[in-house]
C-alpha cells in the first residue's frame, strides 16, 4: 500500500490513532500533546467549536509526503526516563506501525514538550 492509497482523511485518522496507541504504550511516555504552533492549535480549536473535528481525533499528525508519510508528535516524558532513549523507542514504535501497514516514513518530527512527575495526569 502506498501513500496515494492512504490519502483519504478517515484512513489517515485511523493510521494516526494506531500510531498514537503505540506511542502511549512506549515506556517513558507519560502523555501526548497536540503538535503544531499556537496559531495552528487555535485554528483547530475554532474548527472543533464549529463542529468540524471529532473530539476523539488523534493527537498525532499524519500526512502524505513524498512516497510515504510525515508523522509529527509532541510527547511528555516521565521525569525518571531518559528523553533520548524514550525518543528512540517512540521512533521504533512509529516505524513498526507504518511497516505493519506496508507504508514508509518520509519524515518524523518528535518533540519532548514536557517532563512530568509521577503525579501528573494526561493532557491533550
Amino acid at each position: 500500500m502506498d501513500a496515494g492509497e492512504l490519502k483519504a482523511a478517515d484512513v489517515q485518522v485511523e493510521l494516526a490513532a494506531d500510531i498514537e496507541a503505540a506511542i502511549r504504550a512506549t515506556p517513558g511516555v507519560r502523555s501526548l500533546f497536540r503538535s503544531g504552533s499556537l496559531i495552528s492549535n487555535l485554528l483547530r480549536a475554532g474548527v472543533a467549536a464549529l463542529g468540524g473535528r471529532q473530539e476523539d481525533e488523534p493527537l498525532v499528525s499524519v500526512a502524505p509526503a513524498g512516497d510515504g508519510f510525515a508523522v509529527e508528535v509532541s510527547i511528555g516524558v516521565d521525569s525518571g526516563a531518559e528523553s533520548g532513549s524514550t525518543l528512540r523507542a517512540v521512533r521504533v514504535a512509529v516505524d513498526a506501525v507504518l511497516e505493519a501497514r506496508g507504508v514508509v516514513r518520509d519524515s518524523l518530527a518528535l518533540t519532548v514538550v514536557h517532563v512530568q512527575s509521577g503525579e501528573s495526569t494526561d493532557a491533550g
